[in-house]
């Protein structure tokens, strides 16, 4: 079989090797000059590692991604410490996230306990001056139910806005969820169903990993490890049209030229497959400009001085606070900044609409917005401190699931005959993030093959 994957992300990367190994003849088409998708990284002359354009990180629970890793024989390469996460109140970051050493005089024995990151989690919350005691207990016994619930699809019919207000209680919500709501899904956060919000509470852990190297580096393995099983990898070579021809397979036109292949997946953006393929039907067409989603905004500073001098990796902002983005994330609290010649790296990032004005203001406009807001995290902060700064924007990074939102997600097999689709906005209920892409690349790799996908 002769197969075409749009998108050289780790989805389509991870599908390209399946294929391959079973047989096919595969061809992957990349409109960017580099393999990565949302998970790229860059690399400055003075650095030994890449950082990524848009914040990365692994969850231990990652079991698709860190599966392949091992597959491929990369294990010892991935790297799992255990960062700090810092939320806003009146003027003060506060950690909720941490070792369990933190609290206990260092004792680092604590971190490899059975349970260690539950238990780290709900010792920081219970210190969180902002809630009471009784603000305290409903929030444990919530977070509880939420951890020991088996299956999302009762709450999908919910709002998470709503769900956690009765539930965690007015205080918590608007102290801890509802900035983080507002801060990922703007005008749409009281709309966003709450089986998004058990799937972040069931998959997500306290320790975070990365690639030695970083993303790039693994990505580029795997991109290598491809080649070497004859995949053929085409970037800077963006698809135009996808149609199903006369007799069966699908015709790509690609740089004015058609190409012939007996299947397809495309891994990109819902609205991306829409033009691709106007000649899917209608409703499948609807399914598809139906999905809502926030693009992102993210400006990645390389500083002269560490900005959080408590070593906080990520510091959860509050936009109401009157901080013009939603994430201050200090990667260099994360990896040593010896790897990135001595450079402390600094994310301020944010998710907008896609028509929101950050993706019409220069770099330069970005920072005079943005760096005021360090000093909030530093008082010694002066913008003297940025050597250089990067600036990356994309349309498409944050699926909004709204109510009942299963019911609309578009199947991976598309009613045009050969034609598959798997994309961030068919991952739900979990998050977007290169663990998912590979699972549902994975899974519809093997419904191509004819495999049981359980």
């Amino acid at each position: 079989m002769r197969t075409a994957i749009i998108g050289a992300g780790a989805g389509g990367l991870a599908a390209a090797y399946d294929l391959a190994r079973a047989g096919d003849s595969v061809v992957v088409f990349e409109a960017a000059d580099q393999v990565g998708g949302l998970a790229a990284g860059f690399k400055d002359p003075r650095w030994d590692w890449s950082v990524e354009q848009y914040y990365h990180h692994w969850f231990a629970s990652d079991a698709a991604i860190l599966g392949l890793i091992d597959e491929l024989g990369w294990g010892d390469r991935v790297l799992f410490p255990w960062p700090v996460t810092a939320a806003f109140y009146q003027e003060r970051f506060y950690a909720l996230d941490g070792p369990l050493s933190s609290l206990f005089g260092g004792a680092a024995w604590l971190d490899r306990l059975p349970g260690a990151g539950m238990l780290e989690r709900a010792l920081h919350v219970f210190r969180f001056p902002a809630l009471t005691w009784p603000d305290r207990m409903r929030y444990g016994l919530a977070g509880l139910y939420l951890t020991l619930l088996p299956n999302w699809q009762q709450l999908e019919a919910v709002t998470a806005h709503d769900w956690l207000r009765r539930w965690m209680g007015v205080h918590v919500y608007e102290t801890l969820w509802e900035p983080l709501l507002v801060s990922k899904f703007g005008a749409h956060y009281q709309q966003v169903n709450m089986a998004w919000f058990w799937a972040r509470v069931k998959a997500r852990t306290a320790r975070l990993g990365t690639f030695r190297g970083g993303f790039q580096a693994f990505l580029e393995a795997l991109a290598e490890r491809v080649r070497t099983l004859g995949v053929e990898i085409r970037l800077k070579t963006p698809v135009e049209r996808i149609e199903a021809q006369t007799g069966g397979g699908l015709r790509l036109r690609v740089a004015g030229e058609d190409l012939a292949f007996d299947r397809g997946l495309v891994t990109t953006s819902p609205a991306l497959l829409a033009r691709l393929a106007p000649g899917l039907p209608a409703e499948y067409l609807s399914r598809l400009l139906s999905l809502r989603s926030m693009g992102a905004v993210n400006l990645v500073l390389a500083l002269k001085h560490r900005l959080s001098e408590q070593g906080v990796y990520w510091h959860n902002l509050v936009k109401s606070a009157g901080f013009p983005f939603l994430a201050l994330v200090e990667h260099t609290n994360f990896m040593a900044p010896e790897s990135f010649g001595g450079d402390h790296i600094v994310y301020c990032g944010d998710y907008i609409e896609p028509d929101h004005e950050y993706f019409a203001l220069t770099k330069e406009a970005l920072l005079e917005r943005f760096l005021p807001s360090l000093a909030r995290i530093n008082p010694r902060f002066t913008p003297d401190w940025v050597r250089t700064a990067w600036l990356f924007r994309t349309p498409y990074a944050q699926p909004v699931p709204l109510l009942n939102h299963s019911r609309v997600i578009p199947d991976l097999r598309t009613p045009l005959p050969g034609l598959w689709f798997a994309s961030m906005s068919q991952v739900y209920p979990w998050d977007r993030g290169t663990n998912f892409a590979v699972e549902i690349a994975r899974r519809a790799v093997r419904r191509m093959l004819g495999e049981p996908t359980a």
